[in-house]
């Protein structure tokens, strides 16, 4: 049996609060890219790169395999604790609800000021209401 996700009243991809369509109507904003096997993913997730494989995986500020560094946001939650899966994240140019995303436990004020940073380098705008 897989995972089971419980209902935590937020909808997929509720984060969002603005994001480009690009000229032809298409999702500029979005990515298809793989969640690396082994994570359990929630949407609203910000992720980083491995650098080695280009997988994406939980953001780890302790990490130095190139996932200390925000990189994207998981769109919808996904579970690829088995295997790798293909998911959508939010890549660039878009507005998000830092109260609607998640983050890692613990995570410290300069840790999350750097990965804001990370992410506005991408053009992925954190507010706070």
């Amino acid at each position: 049996m897989g995972t089971v996700f419980t209902d935590n009243g937020k909808r997929e991809g509720g984060y969002i609060i603005s994001e480009s369509a690009g000229a032809t109507g298409g999702m500029r904003s979005r990515d298809e890219v793989v969640l690396l096997a082994g994570t359990v993913g929630l949407s609203g997730m910000v992720l980083g790169q491995v650098t080695a494989s280009g997988k994406y995986k939980p953001l780890d500020t302790a990490a130095s395999d190139g996932s200390q560094s925000a990189a994207a946001i998981l769109f919808s939650s996904k579970d690829a604790s088995a295997a790798d899966k293909r998911v959508v994240v939010t890549a660039r140019e878009s507005e998000v609800n830092d109260a609607e995303l998640v983050w890692p436990a613990g995570i410290s004020g300069p840790n999350k000021t750097a990965a804001i940073a990370a992410l506005k380098a991408k053009g992925i705008i954190v507010r706070t209401k």
